[in-house]
């Protein structure tokens, strides 16, 4: 694996260098990266991660858009 060093002259650049190469990764490899950051947070509070507890779950909400429904965009329920 090569690494790069790269020299920033603000914050706000490496912070938008940064989430190009996050958005830049496929998403299956940015779920890893989460759960491998979640299980050294747990890590470093020395509690356990169960394997078989869900996580990342959010509910599945949909919300009307009057102004897509007004353009014929979406079907109204």
């Amino acid at each position: 694996m090569e690494s790069t060093l790269r020299k920033y002259t603000s914050f706000d650049e490496m912070k938008a260098d940064e989430y190009r190469y996050w958005q830049s990764r496929p998403v299956h490899e940015r779920m890893d990266a989460v759960e491998e950051m979640i299980q050294t947070a747990y890590a470093i509070k020395g509690w356990e991660v169960e394997p078989d507890v869900p996580r990342l779950q959010r509910p599945f909400v949909r919300l009307s858009c009057p102004w897509a429904q007004s353009a014929g965009l979406t079907t109204p329920k």
